[in-house]
């Protein structure tokens, strides 16, 4: 067992760092400020092959698997959440449902420019009676002829405003529910009667942008169906466990960042004489943020690993849900005690630990909640010992 990473991933480490260090941090503070999509960042990042890493090189991608882009999570999160966000939400949810259900013409039309950055992605699910409930989403999309038309609306969308291509989820069959009854739509958003409502105003990752989505006789070609046909509860859900990977990835990487800058300020800190690393309380702190850090680390590239051999079952989706919460965890936990061996600067918004902190609180609640992963951990467990419960 070999758990030592291939050249060529440390090499794309070594590169998303380096671009990470020098384009993504020194703008963190000011787009957190001033509620500002770095669309310069992006541009850069697209120029880099990053908006595309998951994805094989012959739909425009870098074909870096999962693995490779956990890693692009992991590093974009050590230094800028919001940033990290507009990528994830691109790469690992809006243009993701496409590579695993498009045909090969819509990924030919749509995958490749979205790969290479030219366009960008978002993901609509969620709708004001529909989030952790997502079966319960009311957009409704009526066949006229060779197309289809939606109408309804959509909240929280990340990269609403930016986005060039959204996958949308909409109602097909009231009576058959969720499944059978929801279709996945592929939606420009130049279409007639797709506009984009307000945008939101945020604690946390303030630099990307969220926002409402509506549908007014919105009319969708019929070759813009993505997936099968009344199936698209299941396109959702499956591109949601892809993308609680990366999820997890994201919170290993702002875990990391609140460790290293935890122990950098203990070791220079002094009180009573000493560093305040010699005090056992901070030790343990230490400790206890290190400890946590290693466990999610497996367990992210494990599950990564997972994907990249082709094991999605459910057994994929239980590994999935569990990086999602405990990422999302470890990292709150961690930047809770950086803001407190910090002291009175963590609490400041001139130091990073400030926005960090803001930062991780969404991470325990979007792509579904914490609550509901647990909920779907245990269903898989125990519908592994024979025990199916609804």
């Amino acid at each position: 067992m070999d758990f030592t990473f291939p050249k060529e991933y440390e090499l794309l480490r070594r590169m998303i760092r380096e671009f990470a260090e020098k384009e993504v941090a020194p703008l963190a503070e000011e787009i957190d400020r001033d509620e500002r999509v770095p669309m310069e960042t992006i541009k850069k990042a697209a120029e880099l092959g990053l908006m595309g890493v998951p994805f094989p090189q012959k739909y425009g991608g870098a074909g870096a698997g999962e693995t490779g882009y956990c890693i692009l999570m992991e590093e974009m999160n050590k230094v800028c959440g919001s940033t990290a966000t507009v990528i994830g939400a691109h790469t690992g949810i809006g243009a993701m449902a496409i590579y695993l259900d498009g045909t090969d013409e819509q990924k030919k039309k749509y995958l490749v420019p979205l790969a290479k950055g030219e366009l960008i992605a978002a993901f609509a699910l969620t709708e004001a009676n529909a989030g952790s409930d997502a079966a319960a989403i009311q957009t409704r999309a009526v066949r006229d002829g060779n197309e289809f038309v939606l109408n309804g609306s959509k909240i929280w969308i990340t990269n609403g405003d930016i986005a060039d291509i959204i996958s949308v989820f909409a109602v097909t069959d009231p009576a058959l529910g969720a499944r059978g009854g929801v279709t996945a739509f592929i939606v420009e958003k130049g279409f007639p009667g797709f506009k984009v409502g307000h945008k939101e105003e945020k604690m946390g990752i303030r630099g990307s942008s969220t926002a409402e989505l509506f549908f007014e006789d919105c009319r969708v070609p019929a070759d813009n169906v993505l997936g099968i046909f009344g199936a698209g509860f299941l396109t959702a859900m499956k591109t949601l466990d892809v993308g609680r990977i990366s999820l997890g990835a994201g919170g290993l990487g702002a875990s990391q960042q609140a460790l290293k800058m935890s122990m950098d300020f203990a070791k220079s800190r002094y009180q009573f004489g000493a560093p305040i690393a010699a005090k056992q309380a901070i030790q343990w702190m230490i400790a206890d943020m290190a400890i946590e850090v290693e466990a999610l680390r497996s367990l992210v590239y494990r599950t990564a690993w997972m994907m990249d051999s082709g094991n999605m079952g459910r057994d994929f989706s239980t590994m999935a849900a569990m990086c999602k919460v405990y990422g999302s965890e470890v990292a709150c936990r961690a930047v809770d005690a950086a803001v407190q061996i910090h002291g009175g600067m963590g609490y400041m918004k001139s130091y990073p630990i400030e926005r960090m902190y803001r930062d991780a609180r969404i991470t325990r609640i979007f792509e579904g909640t914490n609550e509901i992963q647990r909920d779907v951990i245990a269903k898989n467990l125990f519908r592994s010992v024979g025990l199916k419960l609804r």
